[in-house]
């Protein structure tokens, strides 16, 4: 038996990169033999709270964070402005600056390490386009948020 990668940040990535049923179905096994939870979603806007808004609805909806719990959605929240700093490269503001973005996202809850006190922690990947609001005028971009819960 394979030994599964417990490197949370980076199964999120690749996750967010899946662009085949194959390869996301593989990491989706992977996700669910850690006993993980996990969400894939995409979204477009000029404005960082709809990007925010989209990402945190998946958690909720799909379990990964219990909204009525303060320290899942603080860990939540904390993460994806850490993913959308590495997307806007420190500038988390779109629309004001006539950008857009097209992302898809990954969100990836589990426990990365051997000792079970670490406790569980969440992260975020966002990879998609960011540019002007003209198409051709983009260009690739990826962020990465971590945090404890």
């Amino acid at each position: 038996m394979k030994k599964l990668d417990t490197r949370i940040g980076r199964q999120a990535v690749l996750y967010s990169f899946s662009d085949s049923e194959v390869e996301e179905l593989r990491i989706e096994n992977d996700l669910q033999q850690l006993g993980w939870r996990f969400g894939k979603g995409k979204v477009g806007s000029m404005e960082s709270q709809k990007i925010v808004a989209a990402i945190e609805t998946l958690a909720k909806r799909q379990g990964i964070v219990d909204q009525d719990v303060y320290r899942e959605m603080h860990a939540l929240y904390h993460a994806i402005i850490e993913a959308m700093h590495g997307v806007t490269r420190g500038q988390v503001e779109l629309g004001g600056m006539l950008r857009t973005a097209g992302l898809r996202f990954a969100i990836v809850r589990g426990t990365p390490f051997e000792k079970e006190t670490e406790g569980e922690w969440i992260a975020v990947a966002v990879y998609g386009t960011i540019g002007a609001p003209v198409r051709g005028f983009e260009h690739e971009a990826i962020g990465l948020g971590i945090n404890h819960i």
